[in-house]
């Protein structure tokens, strides 16, 4: 008798919200990697896939490690491939333990990777991109755990120079004179693994565009089971949902024990449909790609 073929490999799940990507691999206690690529970002780098290195950067949400297990790779072949250093960002609580694990990798292969940590306080910004910044916070799971908002800074003319020419403008800039203000747009929120808590609230992440969180339990019964290990249950998307301003909240870290049918059916259930149709499920390959054959079908429709 023949052995078996091993099982394939799962694909990197896959959702476009405009004008955003958002695209990887999570599944409760195996990996988690998902990455943004407008934004030059990956969360979490449990496995590398090969589209990840494209990402100049890595924002980790713990240290667990089907959070982290990819990273060392994840930097060692962005040098070997010529892509420029990888840069990790971290809660600075964890950033030695981080810095200790690729010493490791130094001695057992014999050479040193290049790379670059940036460890954040909770509130600290940095900047990923001209005019766009990651601000970090904290998230409540077992060992330090961190979140983050990736916004922009945009402009607004202040309301008095409305009226005046563009001539008028650039002469009062010329001058020193303030005629604009900044204020910060968010875009994405990530908050890796967590259990509810006071950071679901903020207002830069109830009023990101995008909103990528982890639900790990689906099942009535296991909520306790939820609390034990610090996560989200679906009851508490349903209650989070109804402060939500996103456009988008994407569903992550679900086990594979659950049928993403039925976790699907069990958050309609207790949501509704007109809220539920701003959740997405990274790994529900189906209906993304049933959705993504849709939006291609829109387009060519209005060329």
């Amino acid at each position: 008798m023949l052995p078996k073929p091993p099982p394939r490999e799962p694909s990197l799940g896959f959702l476009y919200l405009p004008p955003y990507r958002v695209q990887g691999i999570s599944v409760a206690g195996e990996s988690t990697a998902i990455q943004v690529p407008e934004l030059d970002v990956c969360f979490d780098m449990g496995i590398c896939p090969r589209a990840m290195l494209a990402s100049k950067f890595v924002a980790l949400s713990h240290g667990h490690m089907d959070h982290i297990g990819g990273l060392a790779y994840y930097c060692s072949q962005r040098k070997f491939q010529g892509m420029g250093l990888g840069t990790i960002i971290c809660d600075i609580r964890v950033a030695q333990a981080v810095q200790s694990m690729m010493e490791g990798f130094v001695d057992l292969e014999q050479q040193r990777t290049p790379y670059e940590l940036i460890p954040l306080e909770p509130e600290q910004e940095f900047e990923i991109k001209p005019n766009t910044f990651i601000r970090a916070f904290h998230t409540e799971h077992r060992g330090p755990s961190m979140g983050y908002c990736i916004y922009e800074k945009r402009t607004k003319l202040l309301e008095e120079f409305h009226d005046l020419p563009q001539s008028k403008l650039c002469e009062l800039k010329s001058k020193g004179q303030q005629i604009t203000r900044s204020f910060p747009v968010p875009l994405v929120s990530y908050l890796g693994d967590t259990a509810p808590g006071p950071h679901l609230i903020r207002d830069d992440v109830r009023k990101s565009q995008i909103v990528i969180c982890e639900c790990t339990f689906f099942d009535a019964d296991h909520k306790k089971r939820s609390q034990v290990g610090m996560h989200m249950h679906a009851s508490d998307i349903t209650e989070w949902l109804g402060v939500l301003e996103c456009e988008s909240l994407v569903l992550t870290h679900v086990s594979r024990r659950t049928n993403l049918s039925a976790a699907r059916e069990t958050l309609l259930k207790l949501a509704g449909r007109e809220k539920c149709q701003r959740v997405h499920f990274l790994m529900d390959y189906r209906n993304n790609r049933q959705r993504y054959e849709a939006q291609l079908e829109a387009v060519e429709a209005d060329t």
